[in-house]
């Protein structure tokens, strides 16, 4: 049976309705790939539980009751129903395995996204979105479908302390500390993948700021400014609901 707020405890409910509102955001904003990608949040208060989205749902579909709660081990909780992607799981588990500062990851296949993972140089450094990530980017080398669970060992290696990585000829990976940093760091991600997609197709030289330039920008993103989503959270929330189809995550 799908979740309530009367039967979870207050933290895991709101969390569940912030993911939830994450995967309407993403497909209000067209950001999707069917039922292939996805988005969790860990359990507050379950050491090693996690929430992703059922298999076999699209993006508008996923409420905060419906979201599956399972193990790092791959099980389904206790009176927990549905059933997981078996790729989002290998990645997802890998990353809370590795990180217990991280409590949401999203992974998704955008069109920019997966482009300048098939770019040979990655993210490059050409506009402010994209100076976020200047020496801050993780990359993960393409091993086919996320299936086997060997892998998991590489890409929380290949991801380290980073907030961000390139899943190379696949997409991109976010991670925070709770669901609206992931989800504004996604955002922007994307943004500096589609700015870079359209300078490349431009056919002209691009202009590439100084070194120390970039590096300040960069710490200026991390000292100068609330972390990702803690400005930004509560207006998404209020856009998502004014959207047609966009209110209903939260049952």
């Amino acid at each position: 049976m799908a979740a309530t707020q009367d039967t979870v405890s207050p933290a895991e409910w709101q969390t569940r309705v912030d993911l939830a509102a994450a995967y309407r955001l993403f497909h209000l904003l067209g950001m999707t790939d069917l039922i292939y990608t996805h988005m969790s949040a860990r359990v507050p208060g379950e050491e090693g539980h996690f929430l992703i989205n059922p298999y076999g749902l699209m993006f508008h579909e996923v409420t905060a009751g419906n979201l599956v709660k399972v193990t790092q081990e791959g099980k389904l909780a206790p009176g927990a129903e549905g059933e997981a992607n078996p790729a989002g799981f290998t990645i997802h588990s890998a990353i809370y395995m590795a990180r217990p500062d991280v409590g949401c990851a999203i992974h998704l296949h955008t069109h920019a996204g997966m482009a300048v993972s098939a770019q040979e140089e990655g993210l490059l450094p050409i506009t402010q979105h994209s100076l976020r990530w200047y020496n801050r980017m993780a990359y993960h080398a393409y091993e086919g479908i996320a299936l086997d669970h060997a892998e998991r060992e590489r890409l929380a290696a290949d991801l380290g302390n980073h907030h961000s990585m390139i899943l190379r000829n696949h997409g991109l990976l976010t991670v925070g500390a709770d669901v609206p940093e992931a989800t504004v760091l996604m955002y922007y991600l994307e943004q500096s993948c589609r700015t870079q997609i359209a300078a490349l197709s431009g056919g002209r030289p691009l202009v590439t700021p100084p070194a120390e330039v970039c590096e300040h920008t960069a710490r200026q993103y991390q000292e100068a400014y609330p972390r990702a989503g803690v400005l930004e959270w509560a207006p998404l929330l209020r856009w998502i609901d004014a959207q047609p189809g966009g209110a209903g995550y939260d049952a």
